[in-house]
């Protein structure tokens, strides 16, 4: 599903025009980006929250050569789904 998929479908559920929910797709996005790039996890109840964490240095290997590597530390972003989410893609409804 793109940007563009989900303003047509507000387009045809709510009826705005085309210009106007590919706005409202494109402001609900940059609000989760910036509440991200703040350190702020962003909880959308019934589909799920998406979590930054932390993660510290390590050691890792390279797989075909076996050396080791340091790993930097880096900020990830992860998704959780919702138990809503969850029980709708297992069931197909």
């Amino acid at each position: 599903m793109t940007r563009a998929d989900l303003a047509e479908s507000i387009n045809r559920r709510v009826g705005l025009s085309r210009a106007e929910s590919l706005e409202m797709v494109e402001a609900i996005l940059s609000q989760m980006c910036d509440a991200l790039a703040e350190g702020e996890n962003v909880k959308i109840s019934g589909f799920g929250t998406f979590l930054l964490r932390d993660k510290a240095e390590r050691i890792g290997r390279n797989p075909k050569t076996g050396v080791e590597v340091p790993i930097t530390p880096r900020r990830v972003l992860t998704f959780r789904a919702s138990q809503m989410l969850k029980d709708r893609i297992c069931t197909g409804d």
